[in-house]
């Protein structure tokens, strides 16, 4: 178990934790509230008969049985817009904060942390209604022990559902929750980690972002089809793109911005690396929006097949972790050089 202390060495941060979950009850109320805005909206929309969802799936406009469904999607939503806050506040932090900026650094700080659990809240909330909503409608008229089993390997196992395009965008969405939990909390346990390691553990949360958006694009039926909706979600990864981009040409961390210097050439190389990808991310935002490409379906035409696999997924992820633990090793072996004693021959 280890010592009671909260910040002794090889323990969890628990008394920071509790202090920040305390200081999310604000942030997280607001987030119901918009929570239940959307759902309104969504509610409005298909009494209206101006919903997309319904125009894919008609048997949605039983809004009364549905209700959890909807309820669902507006958790979703909401998830989405709480996790594009707090990858804004994270990088607003991490980078040199603007002068025009009302808000101290610790502050951002603070916030940055109590709207990233409240994220995750979020998440598991989007995905516990969507099992919900499977085992209320049993669609293959199970028993109650079946449809719950059912339910469960399709909303909480990676590549458990099996049909249509949810083959690929529940797999996201379940990578991006299962992904988010470890790589959030890991805050809370930064001195048994090192500091080096929990940064460099920190900067790949930015993939559960981008794993969410995916998700989103590949499944909300809001913005499955082309349009200003689907737009409005491109162009909202523009300013998190831009503030990356800024983040790695001026980083905050005087370590950050001396490493290529010191005669580091891997540190250089990471830069050079993390700075083109950011640009050719906003680039590319920016040619969708422009064109009008953006991946959407158009109304009336059959929708493309699937151009990515749960096999590319799965590598991907591979991939992903093999790199996760090299950088995390290689700041371990940076951190231990530094506390080694400079000889002083």
């Amino acid at each position: 178990m280890g010592d009671r202390g909260p910040r002794g060495r090889g323990n969890v941060d628990t008394a920071a934790l509790r202090a920040d979950l305390r200081a999310a009850v604000p942030d997280a109320t607001a987030a119901l509230v918009v929570t239940a805005a959307i759902f309104v909206w969504l509610y409005a929309r298909v009494a209206a008969g101006t919903s997309p969802t319904v125009e894919i799936m008609p048997f949605l406009a039983d809004t009364d049985t549905f209700a959890m469904y909807w309820l669902c999607q507006a958790f979703g939503w909401s998830a989405l817009l709480w996790a594009w806050l707090t990858t804004m506040l994270g990088l607003l932090r991490s980078g040199r904060p603007p002068r025009w900026l009302p808000v101290s650094p610790a502050r951002l700080e603070r916030l940055h942390r109590t709207t990233s659990l409240t994220t995750v809240a979020l998440m598991f909330l989007h995905a516990a209604l969507f099992f919900a909503e499977l085992v209320r409608d049993n669609e293959d008229g199970l028993s109650w022990a079946g449809r719950v089993w059912s339910a469960f390997v399709d909303t909480f196992v990676p590549g458990g559902y099996a049909s249509g395009t949810g083959r690929i965008a529940v797999l996201l969405g379940l990578l991006a929750l299962y992904l988010a939990i470890p790589l959030g909390l890991a805050y809370y346990a930064r001195t048994r980690l090192g500091a080096r390691a929990w940064r460099a553990l920190h900067r790949f949360v930015l993939v559960v972002y981008v794993l969410s958006v995916w998700h989103t694009l590949l499944y909300g039926t809001n913005v499955w089809f082309d349009g200003w909706p689907r737009t409005t979600l491109w162009l909202l990864q523009l300013p998190p793109a831009v503030l990356l981009l800024t983040r790695l040409l001026a980083p905050a961390r005087p370590s950050e911005r001396n490493d290529a210097l010191r005669g580091r050439p891997l540190a250089l190389l990471r830069r050079v690396a993390a700075v083109t990808a950011a640009a050719a991310v906003i680039a590319s935002v920016v040619a969708v929006v422009l064109s009008g490409r953006d991946g959407g379906r158009t109304r009336g035409v059959d929708g493309a097949g699937l151009t990515v696999t749960q096999g590319m997924v799965w590598t991907g992820l591979a991939a992903f972790a093999a790199v996760l633990v090299v950088a995390v090793v290689l700041a371990k072996r940076a951190e231990r050089a530094e506390r080694r004693p400079v000889s002083r021959t």
